[in-house]
C-alpha cells in the first residue's frame, strides 16, 4: 500500500516536470529568434536623421532605447517631448516650443539622466516594496499557527513555508506570463509612461477574443520562464513585485483547511496555485485583460480597478479557501450531533498578535508599493488610508464582540485589523482619510458577521477566519472603490478619460490615434478637468460627480472573482484529489500532524495536553482509531 501512494505521489510530481519541459521546449523556439519589438514612431525627415545618432548595442537597461527598440521621445519624462511644428514628428531633439523658445530634447544628456534616475528610483522602491511583502508571509505563518491546535503546529508553519517556494516556480514557469504577458500593450491614460522603464513593452503579446466587436483580453502570451526576450531589468522588478503578491493569495487556504490537509496534496496545490488562478484573474484586472477593458468596451467607469489586489490577491485567496474548505470537510469534532459548531481555540494567541502586527507593517509595501513608482507622491495617502483602516478594523471588531459577547476576543481583534487592511487595499489610492476610516470600520463588523455566518449556517470548519477575511472583506474592498472613490487619482486609468467643465462632461477613451490625443490636449487647454476614479457617492466625499457606472464595474469584477475562482479551484481540488488525497489520515488528524507527515513535532520539550480538541466520542484517542 506504501508503494502504491508513493507511486502515485511521484507520477504526480513527474506529471509537473513533463509540463515544465515542454513548456521550455517551446521557450528555446521562441528564444531563437529575435525579440518582438513594439511599434516603431513614424520616421523623420532626413535631416532629422542626420542630427540623431544611430542605436549602439548596450546592456540590458530599462533607459536605454537602442536595447528596447524605442525612440528618444521615450526617454521624455513624464509626459513626451512635444512634436516638431515644422514637420509633426516626435523625434526627441530640441523643437520650437509655442513661444518660440527651444526646448530640451530628449536625446540630451540631461534629460537622459533625469530618466535613468526616476526609473531607478522606481525599480529601487518598488524592491524595497516587495521585500516588504514577503516578509508578511512570516506574518500569515505566525497568525495562521498561533489560532491551530499545538499538535499540528509544524505542519501548519511549513505549509506557509513552503508555499512560498513552490508558488514562486509555478509563477515562474507561465504565471507571470499569463499574466503580465500583454500588459506593456494594455490601456493606459494618455501621455502615461511605464514607471519601470521602457523594458515593460517587451511584454506585448495578449490573448483576446473578439466579443460584441470589443476585444476580451484573456491572458498574456510572453515571458515564460522569464527568457531571454523578457530579460530587462523593469520586467524583473515587476516579476519579484508581483511574485509575492500571488504568495500571499496562495497562503489564504493554508489557514481554513489548516490541521487537516495532506501535505503531498498541498505540494500539487503550490504549483497550481502560482501558475494559473491568481496569474488568470490578475490578468483581466491588472493585465490590461477584459475587466480592465470594461471602461473602453462598455462605458463602466474606468473598468474594474483594484489598485492594490482586494480582489485580484485577496478575494481570489479566499475563494480558493472557501472551496478547498467545502471539500476537505470540517476538523474532526468540530460539529457536534446536533449539527451546532464547537471551539477549538487556537494554542498561542501572543503568536497570533504578533504575526498581526507583522502584516500590518507589510501592508505599508503592499498598499503603497502599488504605485511603483518612488516618486509618486500618491504613497503618503494610500499610506495613510492603509493606517487609518487597519485601526478602525479592529476597533469596530472589538466594539461588536464586546457588544455581542461581553468580552473583546483578542483573535478577533486580530482579524477585524486584518479585515480593514485587506478592504482598503484596493481603494487606498481614491479615498480621503474619512472614507478609509469608514471602509475600515464596515469591515470590522462584516468580518465578525461573515465569520459566525460561515461556522454557524453554511457549516463550514474555517480555523483562522480566512474565508471572511480575504473573500468576504476582499469584495468588500473592490466595492468599495465603485462607492467611496473620490477622483483625486486614477486619471485616464483604463485609457478612460473623463472631463468635466462647468457641469457638462466629456468622455475620451484612448485608442492611440491622433485626433483623439489632439483632442484631449485641447480640452485641457480649454479649462476641462480631467477626473480620477470616482464612486456612486463620490460627492460625499470630494468628487465633482458621482459615477455609478464605476460601482456596475466591481461588482461584475466581484462576482466574476467569485464564479470563476470557486468553480476552478473546486474542479482543481476534486482533481488533484484523484491523484494524491487531499485529507489527511483520521489517525493522523487526531495524534497531530506534526510527526506523521512532517516527521517532527513543532514543541518537543513540552508537555501537550490538548485541551482544545472537542470530544470525538467512538474512536477518539484510541488504539483503535490510532491504528485506522
Amino acid at each position: 500500500m506504501l508503494s502504491t501512494r508513493k507511486i502515485i505521489h511521484y507520477g504526480g510530481l513527474a506529471s509537473v516536470l513533463c509540463f515544465a519541459a515542454l513548456t521550455s521546449e517551446s521557450l528555446l523556439a521562441q528564444n531563437a529568434s529575435p525579440a518582438g519589438s513594439p511599434p516603431a514612431a513614424a520616421s523623420p525627415s532626413p535631416a532629422v536623421q542626420a542630427e540623431t545618432p544611430a542605436p549602439t548595442p548596450i546592456p540590458a537597461d530599462s533607459t536605454g532605447t537602442a536595447n528596447n527598440a524605442g525612440t528618444g521621445i521615450d526617454l521624455a519624462w513624464p509626459a513626451p517631448a512635444k512634436a516638431d511644428p515644422k514637420t509633426g514628428l516626435s523625434t526627441g531633439e530640441p523643437t520650437i516650443d509655442d513661444a518660440g523658445k527651444t526646448t530640451i530634447g530628449a536625446n540630451s544628456e540631461l534629460v537622459k539622466n533625469v530618466a535613468h534616475n526616476k526609473i531607478s528610483i522606481n525599480i529601487v522602491w518598488t524592491l524595497i516594496t516587495g521585500f516588504l511583502v514577503m516578509f508578511m508571509q512570516a506574518g500569515f505563518a505566525l497568525v495562521e499557527t498561533g489560532l491551530c491546535r499545538a499538535k499540528s503546529a509544524a505542519h501548519v508553519m511549513s505549509t506557509n513555508f513552503m508555499i512560498y517556494g513552490l508558488g514562486m516556480l509555478g509563477f515562474w514557469i507561465c504565471g507571470f506570463a499569463i499574466m503580465f504577458g500583454g500588459v506593456g500593450v494594455a490601456p493606459g491614460a494618455i501621455g502615461a509612461q511605464p514607471t519601470l522603464g521602457q523594458g515593460i513593452t517587451l511584454l506585448n503579446k495578449e490573448i483576446s477574443l473578439q466579443i460584441f466587436g470589443k476585444p476580451f483580453g484573456l491572458a498574456g502570451g510572453t515571458g515564460f520562464f522569464l527568457g531571454n526576450n523578457v530579460f530587462d531589468t523593469a520586467i524583473f522588478a515587476l516579476f519579484l513585485f508581483e511574485m509575492v503578491f500571488m504568495d500571499t493569495t496562495a497562503t489564504i487556504p493554508t489557514g481554513a483547511m489548516a490541521e487537516r490537509w495532506n501535505f503531498r496534496n498541498f505540494i500539487l496545490y503550490g504549483f497550481w496555485v502560482g501558475m494559473f488562478p491568481y496569474a488568470l484573474f490578475g490578468n483581466w484586472v491588472w493585465g490590461g485583460g477584459w475587466l480592465a477593458q470594461l471602461g473602453m468596451n462598455f462605458g463602466l467607469g474606468h473598468g474594474h480597478v483594484d489598485f492594490a489586489g482586494s480582489s485580484v490577491v485577496h478575494q481570489t485567496g479566499g475563494m480558493i479557501a472557501l472551496a478547498g474548505a467545502l471539500l476537505i470537510g470540517p476538523r474532526l469534532g468540530k460539529f457536534g450531533p446536533d449539527g451546532k459548531p464547537r471551539p477549538i481555540p487556537g494554542h498561542n494567541i501572543p503568536m497570533v498578535m504578533l504575526g498581526t502586527f507583522i502584516l500590518a507593517f507589510g501592508w505599508f509595501g503592499f498598499n503603497p508599493g502599488s504605485t511603483l513608482s518612488g516618486t509618486d507622491h500618491r504613497i503618503a495617502i494610500i499610506a495613510v488610508n492603509t493606517m487609518l483602516a487597519s485601526a478602525s478594523g479592529a476597533l469596530f471588531a472589538m466594539l461588536a464582540m464586546m457588544w455581542k459577547f461581553g468580552k473583546p476576543d483578542p483573535s478577533m481583534m486580530c482579524n477585524g485589523m486584518l479585515a480593514g487592511l485587506v478592504a482598503i487595499t484596493a481603494p487606498c489610492a481614491f479615498v480621503n482619510a474619512p472614507g478609509a476610516v469608514l471602509i475600515g470600520a464596515l469591515a470590522g463588523l462584516l468580518v465578525v458577521v461573515s465569520v459566525f455566518f460561515i461556522e454557524r449556517v453554511l457549516k463550514i470548519d474555517d480555523p483562522v477566519g480566512a474565508i471572511s477575511v480575504h473573500g468576504t472583506c476582499g469584495s468588500l474592498g473592490v466595492l468599495s472603490v465603485g462607492l467611496f472613490a473620490n477622483g483625486s487619482y486614477g486619471q485616464g486609468w483604463g485609457g478612460v478619460h473623463k472631463l468635466i467643465k462647468d457641469g457638462a462632461m466629456q468622455v475620451i477613451t484612448n485608442d492611440g490615434a491622433k485626433e483623439t490625443i489632439a483632442k484631449f490636449n485641447k480640452l485641457l487647454a480649454d479649462g476641462w478637468s480631467d477626473q480620477g476614479v470616482t464612486g456612486c457617492f463620490g460627492t460625499f466625499f470630494g468628487s465633482a460627480y458621482n459615477d455609478w457606472s464605476q460601482l456596475g464595474a466591481e461588482i461584475v469584477g466581484t462576482c466574476t472573482n467569485f464564479v470563476f475562482v470557486t468553480l476552478f479551484a473546486l474542479a482543481w481540488f476534486k482533481l488533484s484529489g484523484l491523484i494524491i488525497p487531499l485529507r489527511s489520515a483520521r489517525a493522523d488528524e487526531i495524534a497531530g500532524l506534526d510527526i506523521p507527515e512532517m516527521g517532527a513535532e513543532a514543541y518537543p520539550d513540552y508537555h501537550q495536553t490538548d485541551k482544545s480538541s472537542p470530544a470525538l466520542g467512538e474512536g477518539a484517542l484510541t488504539k483503535a482509531a490510532l491504528s485506522e
